[in-house]
This record gives structure tokens, C-alpha cells and sequence, in this order.
């Protein structure tokens, strides 16, 4: 039986090995294909390497103390829900919805000028295993990742943005809603947002949607204080319409983990994924007259792992993550 006061577990992750070679930018070496349904070929040309390390409970840290998402790269927020389960299998119901909602709290936590929510998945692996499929949309139920990783680079980060002021493509779960030729943001201001040097930042919503608390596959997420530079390598995500990048790594002994045990439908966890001020992002695309020193953190790693304190026979989690995109006004 999992024990929410135990202080840490002690799991295995999925790094790449030291031999893959480092990379800010893409180089072609690390790559997947994902079709139109969301499902992938095998990885090519990453070597991965299990390491054990101590994922730390961060339920037991007092209050003051509690993990932040500018600091850290994740924050943990107590905001109960009404939605069925059943309503997040149902495209349209999601993005009318749901969207809002995520929309404004990361609005609220983040003091955004403008967020705007525009993907999201459900990930269960017994949907994704049965090939279950969200109506409205035609996507498949995912999987949880279990690679350490972080969702955008350097490169695909601003391109994102730009992507935002396109008609959504064959993958994007905004495709369904909006008129042909129509997007989300605006091109000229996004133009202005990336010229002017101007922040914006993508914000995972991410939620358990099980009326019991997540004990299989539970998050862990690495404090944004303690990632080096040097074990980031680009992992290229090949659409049929564009290329997507993340940052998969390689383990260092100076990574902190932590995890909330027994997450429930009334929390939601905020997880950075990219911050255009950030120190790293800041390190390449400098504007004078942002401080490094003072800059935000840039993204938080983040990947499923298995609980060693968790029997294979208990249920598994779904989860859904809904990907927003936060517009400041300096």
C-alpha cells in the first residue's frame, strides 16, 4: 500500500546514455515520426540508460517552502473540479469547457496579460492500449512518457509561437473548432511579441481525472535549479506538416527530484515548459535589458515513472495535460 508520508522513493528513469552526443539545436541524430493519430515509431538513434534516484515526496515540505513555478519550474494547486471522467473523452467539451478554466488559472498565477490554452492529451494506458479514441477529434488516447524530458528548445519554442498564428495543422486538437484559414493569435502581434523581445511562456495544466488518486505511472518533476546545460540533447519530432523539438537528457548527479504522491482530481499541477526570459532562453536570445541574474527558470524536466511501492495489479491513471501559452505585456 502507498504511504503519502513516506519521505522519498527510490525509482528508476529513463536518461539517455553519456555516449548520445549533446545538442541545443537540432542535428537530425535523435528522431521519432508520429502519424496524424498521435502514435510513433521507435526512437531512433538514442541510447537510453536507467539510473536509480531518490524522488523526493514534496507533500512533506512545510508550506513556505513549497515548490514554485518560477522558481522551480512547478507548482502544485489545490482547485476542485465538477467534470465526470467521461467528459474529457469528448473533444468539444474539453476545449468549450475545460479550456477556460485552465486558461484562468494559469492566468492568475502567472499575472499573464492574455493566455490562450491550444492542445491537450489524455493519457491512460489502458485506452491507449485498446486504442480508445476522443470523440469530436478522432486522437487517440496516449500513453504516460516515460523519458526524462522537457516539451520545447531553444528553436521550437519561438516557433511554436509562430505556428499559433497559422491555421492549425493536421495534429493540432484546435483544428476542430476553428474556421479554415482562421488561428489562434494574431501573426502581427506575435511578429511584435518575438522582435520586441517581449515575454511569453508555454504552461502545462496537467490534472488527474480518476475518482481514485494517481498511484501508477505518478509524475516526477526535476527542480529547474539543478538541470546542466551540457546533459540537454534535441529530440526531433517529425509531423507530417512540421517538425516539433524537445529536450530529452542525459543523468546528472546535481538533478532534484520531487513528486506528489496520491494526486487527486481536486489538485492540479502547473509544470513550465518554456519561459522566453528564462536564464537559458536568455543565454542564446539576450536583450539588455532583462537581467539573467533575476531571470525566471526556463522549463522543468519532467517524466512518469514506476512507483517500486506500487503493485502492477492497481489501476492505472488517466490524466489529461492541457498545453497554454502565457502573453505578458514587457
Amino acid at each position: 500500500m502507498l504511504d503519502p508520508s513516506q519521505c522519498c522513493v527510490n525509482a528508476r528513469l529513463n536518461y539517455l546514455a553519456d555516449s548520445v552526443e549533446h545538442s541545443l539545436y537540432r542535428n537530425g541524430k535523435v528522431f521519432i515520426h508520429r502519424d496524424p493519430d498521435g502514435n510513433d515509431s521507435p526512437i531512433q538513434g538514442a541510447t537510453l540508460k536507467q539510473k536509480n534516484v531518490i524522488i523526493n515526496n514534496a507533500r512533506l515540505l512545510e508550506q513556505p517552502m513549497h515548490r514554485q513555478l518560477d522558481v522551480h519550474g512547478f507548482e502544485l494547486l489545490h482547485q476542485p473540479m465538477a467534470h465526470s471522467v467521461q467528459f474529457f473523452f469528448d473533444n468539444q467539451h474539453v476545449i468549450q469547457k475545460y479550456y477556460p478554466e485552465c486558461t484562468e488559472l494559469v492566468k492568475q498565477s502567472t499575472n499573464a496579460t492574455q493566455v490562450f490554452a491550444f492542445d491537450h492529451n489524455i493519457r491512460w494506458p489502458v485506452g491507449k492500449e485498446s486504442g480508445k479514441r476522443i470523440k469530436g477529434s478522432g486522437q487517440q488516447v496516449q500513453a504516460p512518457i516515460h523519458y526524462v524530458h522537457g516539451d520545447y528548445t531553444l528553436m521550437s519554442a519561438p516557433q511554436r509561437l509562430r505556428d499559433l498564428a497559422k491555421p492549425p495543422g493536421i495534429n493540432d486538437t484546435l483544428r476542430s473548432i476553428l474556421n479554415e484559414g482562421q488561428s489562434l493569435l494574431n501573426n502581427d502581434d506575435v511578429l511584435r511579441i518575438l522582435c520586441e523581445g517581449r515575454r511569453f511562456a508555454f504552461i502545462n495544466v496537467w490534472r488527474n481525472i480518476d475518482d481514485l488518486p494517481v498511484m501508477n505511472d505518478p509524475l516526477a518533476l526535476c527542480d529547474a535549479d539543478s538541470k546542466v546545460t551540457n546533459d540537454l540533447v534535441v529530440f526531433e519530432i517529425l509531423y507530417h506538416d512540421r517538425i516539433g523539438e524537445n529536450y530529452f537528457s542525459k543523468y546528472s548527479p546535481n538533478h532534484k527530484w520531487w513528486y506528489y504522491p496520491l494526486m487527486t482530481r481536486d489538485e492540479v499541477l502547473l509544470i513550465k515548459q518554456w519561459d522566453s526570459i528564462g536564464a537559458l532562453a536568455q543565454s542564446v536570445f539576450v536583450h539588455a535589458e532583462k537581467s539573467i541574474d533575476k531571470a525566471p527558470c526556463t522549463f522543468s524536466f519532467h517524466t512518469a515513472f514506476r512507483n517500486p511501492n506500487v503493485s502492477s495489479d492497481t489501476p492505472q491513471r488517466k490524466s489529461i495535460e492541457v498545453r497554454c501559452v502565457a502573453l505578458f505585456d514587457y
